[in-house]
């Protein structure tokens, strides 16, 4: 690991002197991939240089143990090896999960889907609900969000929406939201104060650029209509609302919210690309059946994977066991503590298969 961790620092010199040199600065092209590859390994150099420094002291107050030293001295000398030797464990931890091999798309926008699911007009007020809370835990991150195709029910509940959020970091965060998420409340809509259980899917797509898919123009069918409103009715009398068909996969996106059609288009090309890359890289994950499947990253749609209790004030996922009892806080967008965890989780996981 030591030997991984200089050759990352030795690089890491290289590459500030390459982004400062002025005829580098001239090729934008190869400045900017100079620039990211920096970024890149920035936090494990920066935590690597701080375990260096905790070696050295180390080292020092191991040399001070050596020499003859009154009582209190030694006390103290032998304390600070111990918070040394602590802290240099610590750093340890830290650096393996730094070294575990990177998800390439953590760095990618999201394009978000939530489908009601079973549960009738209750699921679709769920899907509100869900989209509320992305929406809120995007703005706390200071993420942008856009809707890029929704259809809603006459209540206001949410059938399907499409949307993007853009951010540092976005997929790292949101990856593991992909599955069923289930209600158990008294809908508004019951008069015998009966809890019911409804579902929601969610579904979490790296965003994918153009050079990650390679679109053939002569596969797709494009299709024009006029957009609808709550209960299909007519809210646009001119042709802008698009409907892509991806021929070879059967893939078909559509997206209406725009008033007019190219913004339209392009909005569905980037769910169809996201889509793309989304089936593409799961066909690659079920290929690598040597690799055991992660508990908390297996990106099966159909797994429930987390139930939100209102008589409870309960939100608990399954797949770690993990139970807050403040759902208003998680609806509102207080997110972080069970992301946190299951980032957490996954990379014990992975730390266990590298073992």
């Amino acid at each position: 690991m030591l030997d991984k961790l200089e050759n990352l620092e030795n690089k890491y010199e290289e590459l500030s002197e390459l982004i400062a040199d002025p005829k580098v600065m001239e090729d934008q092209g190869r400045w900017q991939q100079y620039v990211k590859s920096h970024s890149d390994i920035s936090d494990v150099v920066t935590v690597y240089r701080e375990y260096k420094k905790v070696l050295s002291e180390l080292e020092d107050v191991g040399q001070m143990l050596k020499d003859r030293l009154d009582t209190d001295m030694r006390e103290m000398a032998e304390l600070e090896a111990e918070e040394l030797k602590d802290k240099k464990q610590e750093f340890e931890n830290r650096l393996k999960v730094l070294l575990l091999p990177k998800d390439p798309n953590d760095d990618k926008n999201v394009i978000m889907e939530i489908r009601a699911g079973t549960g009738g007009e209750e699921a679709a007020l769920f899907g509100s609900d869900l989209f509320r809370m992305y929406t809120r835990f995007a703005e706390l991150k200071g993420w942008r969000t856009e809707i890029m195709d929704s259809h809603y029910t006459d209540i206001g509940g949410i059938k399907e929406i499409v949307f993007l959020i853009e951010g540092k970091g976005a997929f790292s965060q949101l990856k593991f939201e992909s599955g069923v998420h289930r209600v158990q409340r008294v809908p508004t809509t019951e008069s015998g104060g009966r809890i019911h259980t409804s579902a929601a899917t969610v579904a979490v797509l790296p965003e994918a650029e153009e050079v990650d898919v390679d679109i053939n123009p002569n596969e797709l069918r494009v299709d024009v209509f006029c957009s609808t409103g709550p209960g299909g009715q007519s809210v646009n009398t001119t042709q802008s609302a698009v409907r892509i068909t991806h021929i070879p996969t059967g893939i078909v996106v559509s997206c209406q919210d725009e008033k007019s059609q190219l913004k339209n288009k392009d909005k569905a090309m980037k769910v169809l690309r996201a889509r793309l890359l989304d089936q593409a890289q799961l066909e690659q994950r079920q290929q690598m059946a040597s690799v055991r499947k992660s508990q908390v990253g297996s990106g099966d749609r159909s797994e429930r994977i987390r139930t939100y209790n209102f008589p409870q004030n309960r939100v608990t996922d399954h797949r770690i066991g993990l139970t807050l009892h403040r759902l208003q806080e998680v609806l509102m967008g207080s997110l972080q503590e069970v992301i946190d965890a299951l980032i957490t989780t996954d990379q014990a996981e992975r730390l266990q298969q590298v073992d």
